[in-house]
């Protein structure tokens, strides 16, 4: 049987390993810098798409000349678009106002569509989107940090005694490193049940810093105030 609904074992074969190059290709980015989702999970998500849409066109083709069948290449592998929105949501995590997790959700998303590409053959789309990929994820990602530094948001979280006095002193060393206050919340420890923690107070400061070769030094100055239990930053 030949046609347009037909496609030779070989090719078959040649589409699913470029889908494991590629995917794994961006992969090893995400590996090499430790995020959730690494290298096997992008080859997977790759593989799998290029599956779904060479099932989704090619699958059916014994039923592709009978009476009343309108076949849609397009239908099965649209499912994977809105599909991996949820393994993209398990890479996904918040810790305090932080969010980490989002450009690994997206490379996910943007592999799936890789995989889709390679099964439909459509290669050179494939393949340029890759090196974009990649791109965005190497170099683009060093020019971020250096051009939007100034824009840059942290959450200073500090655990003190109730007694601590020191948020005057507090501020005028982040005056002197050039640091801006943007708000500043103060509240007792929520735990009522330990005698010790409801002696504490916790307070919140938004900062926005220029340089983050700051932080390091501005993190052992805060813990060195007297009545400082704990600092976090996000």
């Amino acid at each position: 049987m030949s046609g347009p609904w037909v496609l030779e074992p070989l090719h078959i074969l040649l589409r699913l390993a470029l889908a494991v190059v590629l995917g794994g290709i961006i992969g090893i980015e995400r590996e090499r810098t430790n995020h959730a989702a690494g290298f096997r999970t992008h080859i997977l998500v790759c593989l799998g798409a290029a599956l779904i849409m060479l099932l989704s066109a090619y699958g059916f083709a014994d039923f592709a000349e009978e009476e009343g069948v309108n076949m849609d290449p397009a239908r099965l592998a649209a499912q994977v678009i809105s599909g991996i929105g949820f393994l993209g949501a398990g890479v996904i995590m918040r810790n305090g106002v932080s969010i980490t997790g989002l450009t690994t959700a997206a490379s996910l998303w943007v592999v799936a569509a890789i995989g889709l590409a390679v099964g439909a053959g459509y290669y050179i789309g494939a393949s340029v989107t890759t090196f974009l990929v990649l791109f965005s994820l190497l170099i683009l990602n060093k020019a971020e940090k250096r051009w939007f530094a100034a824009q840059r948001k942290y959450t200073l979280k500090l655990h003190a005694a109730e007694s601590f006095r020191g948020m005057a002193a507090l501020s005028e060393h982040l005056e002197q490193k050039g640091v801006d206050i943007i708000s500043m919340k103060a509240s007792h420890s929520a735990d009522k049940e330990n005698e010790e923690q409801r002696a504490q107070m916790q307070y919140t400061i938004m900062l926005k810093i220029t340089a983050a070769n700051v932080l390091p030094a501005l993190i052992d100055r805060v813990s060195k105030l007297p009545g400082v239990l704990e600092v976090q930053i996000d």
